[in-house]
């Protein structure tokens, strides 16, 4: 053996091989590959892609020789494939739970329609009208199994679903997922028209007791040998794998009770029906456990069932607050109909220890008792103020924003209130079994609280309290206590206080006014958030509309407002508009933090609207790059992975997602700042230069500045550069016959024929930083002046004027006031980035020199030569003060 030869068994043997995927045409050469593969312990493909593969290879559509597309062939290859599929889900013991979980619904619809036809189910004749106990055992298991799904697809359909996150955006696999979606919404709708059939179906196998049957590998095979498979003619007797009676009945009650309870927020009879079929979930545990040993076919979700066990409860009034079977949602809905409130109360404060309830759930409980008072019962308003309590709590112990209603209690504050508060902030922490944490969050509650009372009474009931004294230090309380006795001297040395705005009787009106001004105000992404779900809870409107200062740009509107769910839209088209306003006024932290919300957000639910925050986010790093690095910042190199972004968003080609403008605008000048020539000279796709306006006005500066200052070389590329910028600055014309009959000629500022109108080249300028580039402008514009002018004798000077044309062909075309308009606002916006270039001041003299304003040439002459001098304490260097400078008449005068 070489060395070379040893050298690569050692590489080899020195890493594990993975054996290469089986591919699915495998199956169809070799008749024991399936059971071999599937046996496996972790089998590549799985099981579940096996069957997607198999259908999708039996499904595909052929195409005859006048290239037309026809259905698929009914042949014995795609007869083997889906006959393929079914063995794999016979392997699976026709487990809807990893069916439902790994096929979409019109993969699974395929299956089991093949199923039903395999299982000889009579064609053209409705489940409901069969007869399932005079058909073979496997025929009635497969409308079984074939009505199970149906339900079960209803019922799962109407949950909310997280949407996945779809990879790179391709056309066809957009147009892919979107024909799927419509395929599932017209099977969703079948189903649902059929669903009263199917209930009847699995209802009548109730009173079937004798066992079923299902297909396993072994009757598949006995199927696939019999000639007249395909048309489902043959029939195994009662082999496969047996299916108790028992064990059937349990499955088909959960999924009966699933159904009904579904159908229960339409028609509340349908809830008694769930809790009938349901029964009790201590019977279905015993009968499960029963069946554990044996079971092959009856799998139950534990904690949903005791879920509809106990919501059917509730919604039927059978509940018993004693009962040990109820969940801590059944005992608060079952506190709220007996109108045990103290008991409500308890578990309230109970839970601000256990932590079992969400705090939108509390919300929730309180907003309903709120919602009582605003009808007119009083009665409830004490509890209304003790849940609301009770929430602050739990809201402070987890270092929450306190609502605004406690806020409002705090104002006008009475003993039992604060006795109250203090015994729930008693209840809620343990000195023993509390987090750290939560005593630190607590503390900081309390020594709040103690600042915003004004009372000394009330005052010494929070200080003197038990609670107080353990969780604040010694120096911590008589820091505090001082603060307080000085502000209550100078409350007593006042005359009485002028009421405020919060002295107004609270109403719904009066909180949406206090929210909507927190809304205005607020910069924190999640105080916004929670101020919205407030806002929300008392009145539906679009709340994005309080503040007419909230712009967003207008290529994102049609997006933002077609999100359905009103709080969404709110609470992304506000988050953009206060990060849009943020770097506006150069706040590019708290810019950050509100577009990082929003992607948060929006990524859970639109990849368009992802994209769009992408790129605001690099027009956000963009810009906060360049203020850094603007006059007086540190003018370091931005990072490689910020021009990496610039050079993604340039060469983005998705189709779907709206563009801003201006974002091109400044990745293409961010490249020009930072000299990334030879990106934007060989590395840019030519179909972005061809079809990005910036990207080629970018290019031609770039491989202008890079050939300086060769006067050859740069010239070929100056002539491009210099052609575009003519057309820019052309007129276009239009020709007007007048009431005497002659043909008048009448000039267009704004010039069609250029790449970009002047007012959009200039916006475009005033982005540029980099000294080359902008000396490169000034230059190629003073020449273009200088042709137009046509005055020899007084000139305008610049650098690198060797490398521009010389005449102009068609000189009527170029618009003389735009060229002499620009070339100054050039100069001007240059010498704001740097007023001690003698160049630019040299050029900026000889503009006002020619414009015959004489005063203010010779200050710009004046400037140019003391900044070459040192303020003339050595001689102005000769290519500054050259003799067309220094025999320039009037400028002595």
């Amino acid at each position: 053996m070489s060395a070379e030869a040893a050298d690569r068994e050692a590489a080899t043997g020195s890493r594990p091989c993975t054996p290469p995927q089986t591919s699915w045409f495998e199956f169809l050469l070799d008749e024991g590959l399936l059971e071999k593969h599937l046996q496996g312990s972790s089998p590549d493909p799985s099981p579940v892609q096996l069957v997607i593969q198999f259908l999708e290879q039996a499904s595909k559509p052929s195409v005859n020789e006048q290239n037309q597309v026809q259905p698929p062939a009914d042949n014995r290859r795609n007869r083997t494939l889906k006959l393929l599929a079914l063995k794999v889900s016979a392997h699976l013991k026709w487990d809807l739970d990893v069916l439902e979980k790994g096929l979409s619904i019109p993969v699974l619809n395929m299956l089991l329609n093949e199923l039903l036809c395999v299982s000889k189910v009579p064609p053209g004749v409705k489940h409901v009208d069969l007869d399932l106990s005079s058909l073979p055992p496997t025929t009635a298991m497969a409308v079984l199994i074939y009505n199970r799904w149906a339900i079960r697809t209803i019922v799962l359909s109407s949950f909310p679903e997280k949407q996945a996150k779809p990879g790179p955006h391709q056309m066809n696999m957009l147009n892919l997922v979107q024909q799927e979606k419509e395929l599932t919404e017209n099977i969703l709708k079948v189903l649902k028209e059929q669903a009263d059939d199917s209930i009847r179906v699995l209802e009548g196998v109730l009173h079937i007791k004798k066992d079923f049957y299902i297909h396993t590998l072994r009757t598949l095979d006995l199927l696939a040998a019999d000639p007249c498979t395909a048309n489902g003619e043959t029939e195994c007797s009662t082999a496969g794998l047996r299916i108790s009676a028992d064990e059937l009945h349990c499955q088909v009650h959960y999924d009966l009770g699933a159904i009904f309870f579904q159908q229960g927020f339409s028609d509340p009879s349908a809830c008694e029906k769930a809790r009938e079929f349901i029964e009790h979930p201590s019977k279905f545990k015993y009968l499960s456990n029963e069946l554990d040993s044996r079971a092959l076919h009856c799998h139950l979700d534990e904690k949903r069932l005791a879920g509809y066990w106990n919501a059917c409860r509730v919604l039927t009034g059978t509940s018993d607050p004693g009962d040990a079977q109820l969940l801590p949602y059944g005992l608060i809905n079952s506190y709220i109909k007996t109108k045990n409130f103290q008991a409500l109360i308890e578990t309230f404060i109970q839970d601000n220890m256990s932590l079992s309830f969400p705090n939108y759930f509390r919300q929730s409980i309180l907003r309903e008792f709120l919602h009582q008072v605003q009808q007119g019962d009083r009665t409830l308003d004490e509890v209304c103020h003790k849940l609301c309590v009770c929430n602050a709590v739990r809201d402070a112990l987890e270092g929450q924003v306190l609502s605004v209603r406690f806020s409002q209690l705090l104002f006008k504050p009475r003993k039992q209130m604060i006795d109250f508060l203090m015994e729930v902030c008693a209840k809620s922490v343990d000195k023993k079994s509390s987090s750290e944490t939560s005593k630190r969050n607590m503390a900081f509650f309390l020594r709040t609280l103690c600042e915003s009372l004004q009372d000394p009474s009330l005052l010494l009931i929070v200080s003197s309290h038990e609670l107080f004294t353990g969780l604040l230090a010694d120096e911590e309380q008589k820091c505090l206590l001082d603060q307080i006795k000085k502000k209550s001297t100078n409350v007593s040395h006042c005359s009485k206080p002028l009421p405020t705005f919060y002295d107004i009787p609270a109403s719904a009106s009066v909180n949406i006014g206090q929210l909507e001004h927190q809304l205005i105000l607020s910069l924190d992404a999640r105080r916004i958030r929670q101020i919205l779900i407030e806002l929300h809870g008392m009145a539906e409107r679009p709340f994005w509309r309080v503040n007419s200062k909230w712009e967003i740009p207008s290529d994102y509107i049609s997006v933002i407002l077609g999100i359905k769910d009103n709080l969404t839209r709110d609470l992304v088209y506000i988050l953009l508009a206060k990060g849009l306003h943020c770097i506006t006024i150069k706040d590019f932290v708290h810019a950050r933090q509100l577009f990082s919300a929003c992607l948060e957000l929006v990524t859970e639910f639109s990849p368009k609207l992802r994209q769009v925050m992408l790129n605001e986010m690099l027009l956000l790093d963009i810009r906060a790059h360049e203020a850094g690095a603007g006059p007086g910042g540190s003018r370091e190199r931005p990072p490689a992975d910020l021009v990496s972004r610039v050079r993604g968003y340039l060469e983005m080609r998705i189709h779907d997602v709206p563009l801003r403008q201006i974002v091109g605008e400044e990745c293409v000048a961010f490249m020009l700042n930072w000299r990334e020539n030879e990106y934007l000279t060989l590395q840019v796709p030519q179909s972005l230069v061809q079809s990005n306006n910036y990207v080629k006005l970018g290019q031609l500066l770039a491989a202008t500045c890079k050939e300086l200052p060769g006067p050859k070389e740069s010239r070929r590329t100056a002539k491009d550069l210099w052609e575009v910028v003519l057309q820019i600055c052309s007129v276009s014309t239009q020709h007007k016959r007048a009431s005497d009959g002659r043909v008048s000629l009448i000039k267009q500022r704004e010039s069609t024929v250029g790449i970009m109108p002047r007012s959009k080249f200039v916006t475009f300028i005033k982005k540029l930083r980099e000294p080359l580039v902008l000396t490169t402008l000034i230059s190629l514009f003073v020449r273009l002046h200088s042709i137009v002018r046509d005055d020899i004798v007084n000139e305008v000077t610049a650098e690198h004027l060797s490398i521009w044309p010389t005449t102009i062909p068609n000189l009527q075309s170029v618009d003389v006031e735009a060229v002499a308009v620009t070339v100054k606002e050039l100069v001007t916006y240059a010498l704001s980035l740097n007023p001690n270039n003698h160049s630019w001041l040299i050029t900026q003299a000889d503009i006002y020199f020619v414009t015959n304003q004489y005063s203010t040439a010779l200050h710009y002459y004046l400037q140019a030569g003391a900044v070459c001098s040192d303020f003339f304490s050595k001689a102005v260097p000769p290519d500054v003060y050259t003799d067309q400078v220094t025999s320039r008449p009037r400028l002595s005068e």
